[in-house]
C-alpha cells in the first residue's frame, strides 16, 4: 500500500442495529510479524492520551499512520496502527476488549490499572457502578435507534434494488475494472476492513480528509439507497483483490457486514465512494457514477411518498442515536472525573515512558 504524510482516520468500532461492532482483529497481523500494544485501565487513565503520544512520535517518520477514532467520542483515540513499524497500539478495554492470545509473542500488554488507588475508587462504587450503567443503556437505546432507522433505509434498499437492472450496473462495474486495475504486484490482493464513517457523540462523521490523503483519483457513486452502488462496489473489491491490489473496504454502519459503502486501492492511489443523504462528500470527483443509468425510474416514482417517509425517518433516528451517544459522553466525562482523582500520574507518566521508549527502539531499528 502506498505511503501518505498525512494520518489517515478510520474506525474499527461502530454502533450498529446490531449493537456494537468491533473489527479490532484489523488492528495487526501476528502472521506477519507485527507487535499489538494492548492498553487496560478505566476511562480517564490516559489511554488515548498515550496513543496521541505515539503517533506524534512517529509522525514524519513512519510513511503510513493510521489513527482509529472511537465512535462515542470521536475526538479520542481508540488505536494507531504504523504500518513501516508492523506495530499497533490500542485500548484494549470493553467494548472493543482485546484478550491476548499470544501475549508476549504477539499482543504486549500497558496495564495503567495498578496507577490508580483502589481502595478509593472501590469506597466511591455507590457512584461509579450507577454511572457506567447509564452510559451502557444510552448505548443499547442508541443501537436500537439504529436498528430502527436500519428497517426503513432496508425498505428502500428493496424496493431500490427491485428497480435496478443488476447485469448493466456489473457490466459497468466490469468496465471500470478494466480500465482501472492492471496486473497487480502480487498473485492476489489482501483486504483491511474498516468503518470510513460512523454515528458519533457529534452525529455522523466522515472522514473526506483520508479519502484526500489516499486518493488521487476519485470515483464518485451516486446512489441513495444503495442497490447499485453495493453491487458495483463488490464487484470492484473482488477485480482488484484478483488481479492482486491490496483494498481497504469500508462498511455501512448500518449494515456494517453487509453494505460495502466505500473502497479505496491504495496502491494505485485510486477510491470509490458512495454519495447519499447521510454523506456526500465535497470531493473533485474524476468520475462521477449515477444509480439512475441502471434504474427504472417508473419502479421508484411509484414508491416515491414511501421513500420519502423513510428517508424522514430513518434520518430522524439516526439523529436521536447521535444524542444518545452525546448524553453517554457527559456521563462518561463524569465518570472520568472519579478515575482521574485516584490516579497516580506520576506512576502512569512511567508506564506511558517506557511504552513510548518501545516505540522510539522499533523506529531506530529500522532508521526511521
Amino acid at each position: 500500500m502506498t505511503n501518505t504524510a498525512q494520518p489517515l482516520h478510520f474506525f474499527l468500532g461502530a454502533n450498529t442495529p446490531q449493537g456494537f461492532v468491533s473489527r479490532f482483529d484489523q488492528l495487526a497481523d501476528w502472521r506477519e510479524g507485527w507487535r499489538e500494544y494492548v492498553l487496560k485501565g478505566g476511562p480517564g487513565t490516559g489511554k488515548s492520551t498515550l496513543m496521541g503520544r505515539v503517533a506524534q512520535l512517529a509522525q514524519g517518520r513512519c510513511g503510513r499512520i493510521e489513527l482509529i477514532h472511537c465512535s462515542s467520542d470521536a475526538d479520542s483515540l481508540d488505536g494507531v496502527i504504523l504500518h513501516d513499524l508492523k506495530a499497533a497500539i490500542a485500548d484494549g478495554t470493553a467494548p472493543h476488549a482485546i484478550e491476548p492470545r499470544f501475549p508476549g509473542a504477539f499482543e504486549q500488554l500497558v496495564d495503567l490499572s495498578g496507577c490508580w488507588d483502589g481502595e478509593q475508587l472501590y469506597a466511591q462504587r455507590g457512584q461509579l457502578i450507577p454511572l457506567s450503567q447509564r452510559i451502557s443503556r444510552c448505548h443499547e437505546h442508541c443501537c436500537r435507534l439504529l436498528a430502527a432507522a436500519a428497517s426503513f433505509t432496508g425498505d428502500s434498499f428493496r424496493i431500490a434494488q427491485e428497480a435496478t437492472d443488476r447485469d448493466k450496473a456489473l457490466g459497468a462495474a466490469g468496465r471500470i475494472a478494466r480500465q482501472q486495475f492492471p496486473r497487480g504486484p502480487q498473485p492476489r490482493g489482501r483486504e483491511a476492513v474498516r468503518f470510513l464513517s460512523c454515528v458519533t457523540n457529534r452525529g455522523p462523521v466522515f472522514f473526506q480528509e483520508t479519502v484526500q490523503a489516499l486518493c488521487r483519483r476519485v470515483y464518485l457513486l451516486e446512489d441513495d439507497y444503495g442497490a447499485s452502488s453495493r453491487l458495483i462496489l463488490g464487484a470492484l473489491r473482488q477485480a482488484a483483490l484478483e488481479a492482486g491490489w491490496d483494498v481497504i473496504s469500508c462498511y455501512c454502519p448500518l449494515a456494517p457486514y453487509e453494505k460495502l459503502e466505500h473502497l479505496f486501492v491504495p496502491g494505485l492511489e485510486l477510491g470509490f465512494f458512495t454519495a447519499n443523504a447521510a454523506h456526500r462528500p465535497t470531493l473533485a470527483a474524476d468520475r462521477v457514477v449515477r444509480a439512475r443509468r441502471f434504474t427504472d425510474p417508473d419502479g421508484l416514482r411509484r414508491q416515491k411518498k414511501r421513500l420519502a417517509a423513510n428517508r424522514k425517518a430513518a434520518a430522524q433516528l439516526v439523529e436521536a442515536a447521535g444524542r444518545l451517544l452525546g448524553e453517554a459522553k457527559q456521563l462518561h466525562d463524569q465518570l472520568e472525573g472519579y478515575y482521574l482523582q485516584a490516579m497516580d500520574f506520576a506512576q502512569a507518566d512511567q508506564v506511558a515512558g517506557r511504552t513510548l521508549a518501545a516505540f522510539e527502539e522499533l523506529l531506530a531499528e529500522r532508521g526511521l
